[in-house]
């Protein structure tokens, strides 16, 4: 059986004033191409799949249009999980309809998809809350799904039943997961876990999130999920929320974060995006490859020394989004930003570097902040200026939530 691993479209999102809508139906085509191209049996969808709880109009078409494509009539199962972006309620208000081309959604840890089958053969031939097994049509075995869309710590024990308990709520997880798997996942068929969760290996370092990704690690106060967590019966673990593509761990099985389609932020410049294929049969190892995608912008960050300089180097690199640095003795004169901006239509910044001794804030005793910085760290630095000590963790919520709310 081999399958297509995908996450983090973030459909409908921008930068800064830019859409992304039409580089992103270049890529969501892309992604169809490779999955005919591979031949996969089935496609893995983890999570994010808008940028918002309420997507335009233009969002929504391009995803279903997507995935029906992918789900090609109704002969490969496309499973799509909700994300920390989504509405789960959104998510799942076209499942009826969508099941009948063999689309499953999953908005919250407790959906259960109903079992049903489909004239072209595929079916979902066991489910309960947050596991699904489906029949591929020409696979002689199954394929076994646990299913953990994300939900806050609240929802997600609510969904357990474990309220009241103190474990950590990667503790919870575990013997949910560990449940499921005793009772399901045996080497009669292909055995795995999507989730879009903030996973780790225990004692490893931890994965950045990206800049203007809703930071999920805490999940409302739970720990990191540890790779240990996971069942040891798992054959492959397909995770979302991270942008890069990485391999978390290799045990008990490959973790991966098949990265974004596109680059989102200034903190994935120069990023490769991909798809993982999953090459994989009952009671044997999987073999997973990534596949490069090559639509969309990319995101860069460059410093120029002179005007000359950047100009030549923006009229040769014109499909793309640029951070631009500019070097100065004092300040940029608007002949020079008209000039620069004339050229590229992609400058998302442009910074002033002054390298003058009679800037106008050292001149009045003052130090200019640098303004490369990421923007929690400058507000750290303000509010500890005014106020003596750094802002705590509700203050920075709140700052990230305004943050969030201006890019919406």
């Amino acid at each position: 059986m081999r399958i297509l691993h995908t996450a983090d479209w973030h459909l409908g999102k921008r930068l800064m004033d830019y859409s992304r809508l039409p580089e992103q139906h270049e890529v969501m085509a892309e992604i169809c191409e490779v999955a005919d191209r591979e031949e996969v049996d089935a496609v893995i969808v983890a999570g994010d799949l808008f940028d918002t709880y309420n997507p335009g109009n233009e969002a929504m078409e391009l995803l279903y249009r997507t995935l029906k494509r992918l789900s090609r009539e109704g002969q490969r199962p496309v499973i799509a999980i909700a994300g920390n972006h989504d509405s789960a309620d959104r998510i799942e208000a076209p499942d009826p309809l969508a099941r009948e081309c063999g689309i499953l959604f999953a908005g919250y840890p407790g959906s259960h998809i109903p079992a049903f089958t489909l004239d072209t053969g595929l079916e979902v031939s066991h489910s309960e809350p947050g596991f699904v097994e489906v029949r591929v049509p020409g696979i002689g075995y199954p394929m076994r799904l646990l299913l953990t869309p994300y939900a806050n710590e609240v929802t997600m024990r609510r969904y357990l039943g474990e309220e009241d308990r103190e474990e950590a709520l990667r503790q919870v997880l575990a013997e949910r997961w560990q449940h499921l798997a005793d009772r399901y996942c045996d080497d009669l068929g292909v055995n795995m876990l999507t989730a879009h969760l903030y996973v780790m290996k225990k004692g490893g370092a931890e994965p950045e999130e990206p800049d203007d990704e809703k930071p999920i690690l805490h999940m409302g106060g739970a720990q990191a999920i540890y790779t240990e967590n996971f069942p040891k019966n798992m054959q492959y673990v397909a995770l979302g929320h991270l942008h890069r593509y990485q391999t978390v761990d290799k045990e008990p099985c490959p973790v991966v974060y098949s990265s974004s389609p596109l680059s989102y932020s200034f903190s994935e410049a120069g990023q490769q995006k991909y798809v993982a294929i999953i090459d994989v049969e009952p009671g044997k190892e999987a073999e997973v490859r990534r596949v490069a995608l090559e639509k969309g912008r990319k995101l860069i960050r460059k410093r120029f020394e002179s005007t000359e300089e950047a100009v030549e180097w923006l009229t040769a690199n014109e499909q793309t989004f640029v951070e631009l640095t500019l070097v100065t003795e004092t300040y940029l004169a608007a002949k020079t930003k008209k000039q620069l901006y004339n050229v590229h239509d992609g400058i998302v910044s442009l910074i002033p570097e002054v390298t003058g001794e009679q800037d106008p804030m050292q001149a009045r005793g003052k130090v200019m902040p640098d303004m490369n910085r990421d923007i929690r760290d400058l507000f750290k630095s303000y509010f500890e200026h005014k106020k003596g000590q750094e802002p705590n963790e509700d203050l920075m919520q709140l700052f990230n939530e305004i943050l969030e709310a201006q890019r919406s």
